[in-house]
């Protein structure tokens, strides 16, 4: 049976790249891989963009549920996609997969356990709070696998949490849901990462 891997890590540490990557070594061996990401991810467009400088188009944009659209059913769209170009598919792979809704992430377990399509879902754990996203959430209960993806923090610990700063001032809320800013859309907000000692440095430093 296929599993669904769940590979995390703090901000900078390289998810995007690691997975055009592994869709270059799956299509390299002329296996069939299709990618994911969720319409909220606005980096890049339809293209998945690396900080190595890497791009890989996108096969299947997954939007939220909105006023104007319906929420995309993640497995239906996959079905269609093998339908309509008669293959099947080896593995898909997810970036940013914590903007998923846990009902999307249940269509990845599916087409993971039911369809025996492997998927490995690429994302970051908790928000700039240090609170589980609810597609994380989703996915640390129902992965098969889960790995960190480690990175650094500036004083050499391994990396745990992402921050952010607006405007030069860190964000930091003790109560409700951190608001997405896509990374690069603006200029006013700066993203990083650390491990847990410095972002609480950061937090008195807040507090003060």
């Amino acid at each position: 049976m296929a599993k669904l891997h769940f590979k995390y890590g703090a901000m900078n540490c390289g998810k995007s790249d690691l997975l055009i990557k592994t869709a270059y070594n799956y299509t390299e061996r002329g296996l069939q891989v299709l990618t994911v990401k969720p319409g909220e991810d606005t980096k890049g467009g339809t293209f998945l963009t690396s900080r190595g400088g890497y791009t890989r188009e996108v096969d299947i944009l997954a939007h939220a549920a909105s006023e104007s659209r319906l929420e995309t059913d993640v497995q239906q769209s996959i079905h269609e996609w093998m339908g309509e170009r008669g293959v099947l598919l080896n593995c898909i792979l997810t970036d940013e997969s914590q903007f998923f809704s846990p009902s999307q992430i249940d269509q990845l377990y599916r087409l993971a356990s039911h369809d025996n399509i492997s998927v490995i879902a690429y994302g970051l754990k908790t928000n700039v709070y240090r609170r589980l996203f609810a597609g994380s959430q989703r996915l640390l209960e129902l992965a098969d696998n889960i790995e960190k993806i480690p990175t650094m923090c500036r004083c050499g610990s391994q990396a745990e949490f992402n921050a952010r700063y607006i405007d030069g001032v860190f964000d930091y809320q003790e109560t409700g849901v951190a608001r997405t800013i896509i990374e690069g859309s603006t200029e006013s907000v700066v993203y990083t990462s650390y491990c847990g000692r410095c972002y609480d440095d950061e937090l008195a430093i807040l507090h003060k």
